[in-house]
């Protein structure tokens, strides 16, 4: 939940903790994704009929829906080569296809596969990288697909691919007094649905640890707020902190060692850091505004945060181990919700001109740009790697996630339908 004002809203109790049925997964739709598009052609691999995922298709859609690739329809394919050696430039070429995937999956005999690739130069005819990735199981088929992707999306394009990732969000459904939400994880295309929370009541601001085997996350229990941690690994839900007022934002540090948090059960509400392994807790502002929203530069050296100290709400940053704020933003009435990027260099927030609308601004120059259109855009964060920017917007069907590249030319909606979707989280890349 990303505007100020929200932090005052009393919400109820946190329960039903099991599992559910999976539903239908997100329905993706990408724009502005053909100008500039590299050309490039996915061959279909050559792969053992014990596997019905089809590894080249699921490479093409993460490609393309980026936004930063155009894919060679498989009909318009004069020759699906498998290896180097069958491999033959000239078509490719005359199609004005620079760069072509080739590859095959095998039975390792040990019960278990091994999918290898070519990314190939069709200019020159030759390859470009070649890996081998070991499959345990046919259930891990996408994930390798997933790890392909990445690494073709970061040799052409220079920056890390984002596909072998994971999205938490919360999904709200109903009306009134029958209204439920419910956490969600799944792949970044959204496939393999999760719903490991269940609950009456509000779930919110879900959290990854930087290992990725937990999540910090809000929810309520009987009229009070409070900091859960979800593990994983084991399905476990552990209560962390639950204090008079507000238990709100959770944010890990990048190596996972402390967690920032907003309470305001002394005054009014300020940003906390927890040490994880002795859970003791600093209070690191102390003022008479509302200061929350807390996020960790990628060095752990700084916090931004939102704070109203100067009459409206602002961005600001400070030392993570405290001391005075600078104020980041002074375009616009109200900016609010900030993180950083992952390079450090850049922030992205909310900003309330014009309707609600994500914003990025560069650290070094101040310069701000509009990069969504709203009029309800919510919890912008950068994916791995920085190349786009993940958050949730109203559409004509409801609340729906979206991204944005960072020039804003490519944008992509994600909508589950029956639902509200919102609170958006992107996991780390693990590498």
């Amino acid at each position: 939940m990303t505007m100020l004002k929200r932090i005052l809203i009393v919400l109820a109790a946190l329960c039903g903790m099991a599992s559910v049925p999976a539903q239908a997964q997100l329905e993706i739709t990408v724009s502005g994704g053909d100008v500039g598009a590299l050309p490039i052609a996915i061959v279909p691999f050559a792969q053992t009929s014990a596997m019905s995922t089809d590894i080249a298709q699921v490479i093409e859609n993460d490609l393309v829906r980026s936004g930063r690739f155009r894919a060679l329809p498989r009909d318009q394919m004069k020759q699906r080569p498998s290896e180097m050696a069958a491999f033959d430039p000239t078509p490719w070429r005359a199609q004005n296809i620079d760069n072509v995937v080739i590859g095959k999956v095998w039975d390792d005999g040990k019960g278990g596969f091994v999918a290898r690739f070519f990314l190939v130069d069709s200019l020159s005819g030759k390859q470009i990288i070649a890996y081998d990735y070991p499959i345990r199981d046919l259930s891990q088929s996408r994930y390798a697909a997933h790890w392909i992707a990445d690494k073709i999306y970061e040799q052409l394009l220079g920056v890390p691919g984002y596909f072998n990732t994971k999205i938490a969000y919360v999904v709200g459904k109903g009306l009134g007094f029958q209204r439920t939400y419910q956490l969600v994880i799944t792949d970044s295309d959204g496939e393999n649905p999760q719903y490991p929370i269940n609950s009456r009541e509000t779930i919110m601001s879900p959290a990854w640890s930087p290992d990725r085997k937990q999540i910090a996350l809000v929810a309520y229990e009987h009229g009070r707020s409070a900091i859960y941690l979800y593990s994983t690994e084991t399905g476990k839900v552990t209560k962390l902190i639950s204090e008079k007022g507000i238990n709100g934002s959770p944010a890990w540090s990048p190596d996972g060692s402390k967690l920032a948090f907003v309470l305001s059960f002394e005054t009014n509400p300020d940003i906390y850091v927890m040490d994880m392994a002795t859970r003791k807790r600093t209070r690191l502002t102390d003022h008479y505004g509302i200061d929350t929203e807390p996020a960790w530069s990628p060095d752990g050296s700084k916090i931004v945060f939102t704070s109203d100290r100067g009459g409206k709400p602002q961005v600001y940053e400070m030392s993570s181990s405290g001391g005075e704020p600078r104020r980041l933003t002074f375009q616009g009435s109200q900016n609010q919700r900030p993180s950083y990027s992952p390079d450090g260099k850049s922030i992205v927030f909310v900003n309330t001109d014009g309707g609600q609308r994500i914003a990025m601004q560069d650290l070094a120059t101040g310069q701000m740009r509009i990069l969504s259109d709203g009029p309800l855009d919510e919890g912008p964060a950068f994916a791995p790697g920085g190349a786009v920017i993940i958050y949730s917007s109203q559409g004509p069907k409801g609340r729906q996630l979206a991204t944005v590249s960072v020039d804003g030319r490519v944008r992509l909606t994600m909508r589950q339908a029956g639902g509200d979707v919102q609170e958006p989280a992107w996991s780390p890349l693990l590498r």
